[in-house]
Parts: C-alpha cells; structure tokens; sequence
C-alpha cells in the first residue's frame, strides 16, 4: 500500500482545523519556519503543504505577510449540468451544412492575444510541459541532421517513435502492432485523413452534439454534412438515439470522443463504448475515435477507448502529444484499423511527411523515461484546478448557472441562464482583457447561445479569480 506523503499529511491535518474552525478565514497561519519547528517537520515539507493548500484554495499568499485562510463559501456546491434525453432534443433529426470555421478562426485568434486572461483558450498551459528536455532533445538532434536519411520523414514515420507509441498503448492494457501506426501533423491532420479515407463529399456524419470544433472543421473541409445526436453529459453519444437515427438515414460515419469529450469532460462508460463500436460492426460504420485527452484521467486507471472493443478494424483512432507533452511540435498520430493503407496514402498526399526532428526528439524523451511521472504531476494540478474553477463559477456566477463535472482533461463547460448571449458575453469580456470560448463554435447550428467553455489548464491566480467575478458581473448583467 502507497504510503501518504508527509506533506499531504501535514496538509491534510491544517485543511482540518480550517474545517473545524480551529483557524478561521481570514486569519494569518504559522510562518514556515515557526511552523516546521511546531510540527518537527522540514521546511520543505510545510511549503510543499503550503503550496497545495494554496491550489485547493483552503488559504493564500499575501507578499510580505505570510499565508491566510481563505475565506469559503457558505452556500453548498450547486449542481452539474443535468443528465439529457432524447425528448430533451426535438426537431434536432435532419442532417446539417457546416460553417462555423470562420466563427471559430476569429474567435481563437482573440482568444490568443497577449494580455488577455485566457480562460477561452483551447490549449493547456505550456508551463506544465518539460519543454526544456525536448528543446534539447532537439537541438542534439539538428546538430546531427546530416546523419538523417532524407526517407525519415516519409510515411508512416520515425520507426522509433512507432514503437514508443506502440509501447505505451500496450503499457495501458491495448496491444498495437507499430506497423498500424501512421504519424501526423497533430490529431487534427489524423481526423481529416481518417474522414477522408471513409466518406466522400455530400455524405452524412453522425457527431456529438456539443462536439469539439475541429470535427465539425473536418466535415466542412470535404463538404459532408453533420448529423447531431444527443450527447448526455455524463455518459456520451446516446448510441440508442444513433441506432434509431440509422434506420432511416444513411451515415457513413460517425466521430466522437469517448473520453473527456471537448467541451463536456465525460468519461463514457465501458459498456457503452462496446455498444457503440457492435453497433458500428452490425452496420459496417467506420468510427474515428478522437483520443486526444485519453492519458489525462483524474481517476485510478487509464480508460479504455473504443480501439479496446474493435474486432472488424473499423474504428479509426487518432490522438497526439499535443494536449499531453507539448503542443510545439504538432506530433499526432492515427491507427486506422482496416483504412491504414488509405491514410497513409492520403498522408503522403496531403502533406508529404510530418518533419523527423520534433518526431525523433520526442521518441527520445520517451525512451529516457519519466513520461508518466510528468503525466501524474499534470493530472493532479488539473484535477484540483477544476475544483476550484468549478467552485468559483458557481460562487460568482448568478442562479440558473449549471456546470460540467470533467472527469479528465482541462476544460469546463457551463451553461448559463436563459436569455444571457454567449456571443455578447465573449465580446464584453474581451473588452476587459479576458476571454471565454462561446458555445455557439460547438455545434453546427446556434443551439448552445447561452453556453460558454472555460479553460482551467493554468495555475490558479488572483487574476484568474477576479476575472471569474468580473465574467459572473457581466453574465449577471446580461440575465437582467
């Protein structure tokens, strides 16, 4: 049995006394030092207690006077987005032109601007991420370029890097053989190969609805049409709902994201990932599985994906580095089961080959170990920023506002109340330096006007918090 840190103990038995009101809020709490001699502890030990206590938001820092319990809501957590059903989804059944890549292009690029606090980013904070190992990784690796074969960029890809992703599927219960691996230019070049390799323009897509943008970007991009299916934000697709719509529809694919779906978090349940996947074999329907938030689970285990239940090659898997390890490089990767010599194909067709530095630099990385021990120190920040961020909305947001429960990734969505326009909310907060993503960019039409998606990725602030109360004024503002 794990034994508990000293530091967690220690921060465990101050979190108590907070609970029992032996310290209140607002109160100071020992320096450093007077409380390491209190405890017979290290210094080391209570700053690390120090600074987790600070994360979970139970005290805070002030410059120069020394560490305070944090004043606590008084109200109990209000509760998550409500579990949906079919009957929640009316007049939802026909399948849909896509145009929301100029939307979402504008959006992202103020989302980006320096300045800005960004709670609508899409991407994880680069801090978290151990650049400077792979910048010299990298650097080695240019300065003996001319050792390269100019065939190393060629598809699939670095044959060390195809059995490093190999080894570490099977390290988390999936046998891969290397050779079904194709790399890519991201998880977004994957999707668009795979999307290509099964279906052609004018065909009908099944989707998540709300469904991560960059599945909607791909079926515009070939001009496909979508077919939204109700998505519950607990379980996933509601495959009953998907099987009903095929009986008299044709699909000729359908793409979801099983685990930690962008914007919802869900992990969908085992037993319906098997549902899905017999369903996709009873009708011989390619399902590409987006698995780009797969290694960051907050729970015991690595979930499974759809690839696990596979028997027929049908489900196209793709994924990346980019959410996990660095998204710098634009290393992703697709396993496309029985359409493998298709993407590959269309990879080199596409754009030729992925470059083998960032590729090899990465292979590196994984080889000298040490992966799941950054991937462990990501999980844990994640996991307690999302108890704050969802903590924090609820406290400074008006009623009627509901929030998501992310079982991974880094991403919350939250519905606001009736009548509050997610687009004039983003718009205002721009204004004031902080940016949201609006619902309107996850869905091929404007059924999530009053939604919005938030980033807790970075390292919680002051500035975050009070950027939180300043969107809560506006949303306030806008209900009125």
């Amino acid at each position: 049995m794990a034994v508990t840190p000293l530091y967690k103990q220690f921060a465990d038995q101050l979190a108590a006394s907070i609970r029992d009101g032996v310290l209140r809020p607002g109160e100071r709490i020992a320096s450093v030092r007077i409380a390491s001699q209190q405890h017979k502890v290290s210094v080391t030990t209570v700053v690390r207690a120090y600074e987790l206590l600070e994360s979970r938001g139970i005290i805070e820092s002030q410059p120069q006077s020394g560490y305070f319990v944090r004043e606590q809501p008084e109200a109990p957590p209000k509760p998550a987005l409500r579990t949906t059903s079919r009957e929640d989804h009316p007049a939802w059944q026909e399948s849909t032109e896509v145009d929301v890549s100029r939307l979402v292009l504008a959006t992202l690029k103020t989302i980006q601007q320096d300045g800005t606090v960004p709670l609508g980013s899409p991407y994880p904070n680069p801090a978290l991420f151990p650049s400077h190992r792979l910048a010299q990784y990298a650097g080695r690796i240019a300065r003996h370029a001319s050792q390269s074969s100019v065939f190393d960029d060629l598809p699939p890809g670095h044959p060390e890097l195809l059995r490093q992703i190999a080894r570490r599927y099977l390290e988390n219960g999936l046998k891969v053989d290397p050779e079904e691996i194709v790399i890519t230019v991201g998880a977004t070049e994957a999707i668009n190969l795979c999307l290509q390799a099964v279906a052609r323009p004018g065909d009908t897509i099944a989707v998540e609805t709300p469904t991560f943008y960059a599945m909607l970007h791909a079926i515009e991009r070939l001009g496909m049409r979508a077919l939204e299916i109700p998505t519950d934000p607990q379980r996933g697709i509601d495959v009953g709902a998907l099987e009903e719509r095929m009986k008299t529809q044709a699909i000729a694919a359908c793409m979801v994201m099983p685990n930690f779906q962008n914007p919802l978090g869900f992990q969908m349940p085992d037993s319906e990932k098997e549902r899905l996947v017999r369903l996709a074999e009873q009708h011989q329907m390619p399902v590409i599985e987006n698995a780009v938030y797969s290694e960051l689970y907050y729970g015991n285990a690595h979930p499974s994906s759809l690839k696990n239940y596979d028997r027929d090659g049908l489900v196209l898997h793709c994924s990346s580095f980019s959410k996990s390890l660095t998204s710098a490089y634009r290393i992703g990767w697709a396993m496309p089961g029985r359409y493998r010599a298709q993407v590959e194909k269309l990879k080199f067709l596409n754009t030729l080959a992925t470059p083998t530095a960032p590729q090899r630099a990465i292979a590196e990385y994984l080889t000298q170990g040490g992966y799941e021990r950054h991937l462990r120190r990501v999980r844990r920040a994640f996991a307690q920023q999302r108890d704050m961020m969802r903590h924090f909305v609820l406290r400074f947001f008006p009623a009627g506002t509901q929030v998501s429960e992310p079982q991974g990734g880094y991403v919350l969505w939250v519905e606001l109340p009736q009548g509050v326009d997610a687009m004039e909310l983003y718009r205002r907060s721009l204004a004031l330096g902080i940016t949201v993503a609006p619902g309107r960019i996850f869905a091929a039409t404007n059924r999530y006007s009053h939604f919005i998606r938030l980033n807790y990725s970075y390292a919680w602030s002051k500035e975050t918090e009070q950027a939180l109360k300043l969107v809560g004024k506006l949303v306030e503002e806008l209900a009125g």
